[in-house]
């Protein structure tokens, strides 16, 4: 695999990271609590859903 795209699917798993969290924490509690998600779990959750997907890549 070339540096370039080793680079670049890093940067589009950082971008798709960033925008998970932003879109989860934009819901109100509740929202997150329908869900199972706590609000101090967000970022943990999105970490692992982004690096399994990458891995399955």
């Amino acid at each position: 695999m070339s540096p370039l795209k080793t680079i670049s699917e890093k940067l589009n798993a950082w971008r798709r990271y960033r925008e998970a969290v932003r879109e989860l924490s934009q819901l109100s509690d509740r929202e997150l609590n329908d869900i199972g998600i706590r609000r101090g779990d967000i970022e943990d959750i999105v970490r692992r859903s982004v690096a399994s997907k990458a891995a399955a890549a």
